[in-house]
């Protein structure tokens, strides 16, 4: 009699989290639309985009301004705003899960500072390749990405041929120092680009529109398929590589996708909106506390969660001091940096409990 009802609660607790995780994201997009120097009604905004994107035979009247300020501003700042949150939570769930640490992201792996140093060098150097076209920074970026995560792996199995968890951060937190440096070099050495390549390492959506998101959805959906494919490995590997091997998994086969895909998805973010912090590294773990550490879970919803999120970091930096700016990872930081700290806290007196 135990069995169906466990089943039953598990396959509640499964729906209602997909719920809540939804509803936030739709209000946080709802929100973001909605708010701004002129403000847009929700009945506005759910008539455009039923008309104008899902083609609904709708004879509501619009207002025409609200139409060319939902459609050619907000609409894809706020998609963009989501792909990046989601790419970046993604990716950081997927390498926590991997190397079984809460410190593990984007970030403290150095592939974050390598897509950054691949972005900047495009900016710089005014590089352009000719089949490319606008996919010249994001392809530049990736691959730079790349080079960055292979480049750690092959340091780390040089020093201990186990590559040990510890080892593997520590040598990203080494290579992620040193092409910051290379970034503060770029920027010493910068005559005209300087503004352009600050604006850009600060992390922003703003005025990007709807190229910017043909450039990043199909890197999105490449890296988080794959992500998705294996989180039935994650699962075996987050109790560690000798168990996941008894288990008939592949472990280093399938290492190497999860961080070929967490690359993919990182290197696409820091393409399009620059560096932006602590959202790899924050969401992930809150959803793991929260909904619990299977990967079939937790992946797609840091996707909705930190879609979420970064939408609403994104409105409180261009509302905040209107009608100037912010940078989107100074919100991002002022609001991590002291959420991490909590999560570092509860985990140490958890455990001294």
């Amino acid at each position: 009699m135990q069995k169906p009802f466990t089943r039953t609660f598990s396959g509640n607790k499964k729906v209602i989290s997909y719920v809540v995780a939804s509803g936030f994201l739709l209000l946080a997009m709802f929100l973001g639309i909605s708010i701004g120097s002129v403000r847009v009604p929700f009945a506005d905004i759910a008539a455009i985009i039923g008309t104008r994107v899902l083609h609904l035979p709708l004879s509501e009247q619009i207002d025409s301004m609200h139409t060319n300020i939902v459609m050619n501003i907000r609409l894809p700042r706020v998609l963009l705003a989501g792909l990046v949150g989601a790419s970046l939570a993604m990716a950081g769930g997927a390498f926590q899960g991997l190397l079984r640490n809460p410190l593990a992201d984007p970030y403290t792996l150095g592939v974050s500072s390598g897509a950054s140093v691949g972005a900047v060098c495009v900016l710089f150097f005014h590089i352009s390749i000719p089949f490319a076209g606008i996919f010249t920074l994001p392809l530049v970026s990736i691959i730079a990405a790349f080079i960055t995560i292979f480049l750690v792996l092959i340091f780390a199995r040089s020093i201990e041929p186990s590559m040990k968890v510890e080892t593997i951060i520590l040598t990203g937190i080494i290579f992620s120092s040193f092409l910051g440096a290379l970034l503060s070099l770029m920027i010493a050495l910068s005559g005209e680009e300087l503004r352009q390549i600050i604006g850009w390492l600060l992390g922003s959506v703003s005025m990007r529109g709807w190229s910017y998101i043909r450039i990043i959805l199909p890197f999105f959906l490449i890296g988080g398929l794959i992500l998705l494919f294996n989180a039935r490995e994650l699962n075996a590997m987050s109790f560690g590589e000798e168990r996941a091997k008894h288990l008939g998994v592949s472990v280093e086969r399938r290492k190497l996708a999860v961080l070929a895909a967490g690359s993919l998805l990182t290197g696409a973010a820091v393409a399009v909106s620059g560096t932006i912090g602590f959202v790899g590294l924050v969401i992930p773990h809150l959803v793991r506390i929260i909904w619990g550490p299977d990967h079939k879970q937790l992946l797609p919803l840091s996707v909705l969660i930190g879609a979420g999120f970064l939408i609403l970091a994104d409105l409180t930096a261009r509302t905040i001091i209107q009608p100037a700016e912010l940078p989107i990872g100074v919100i991002t930081a002022l609001i991590g940096a002291p959420a991490f700290a909590l999560i570092l806290v509860r985990r140490r007196m958890e455990r001294r409990g």
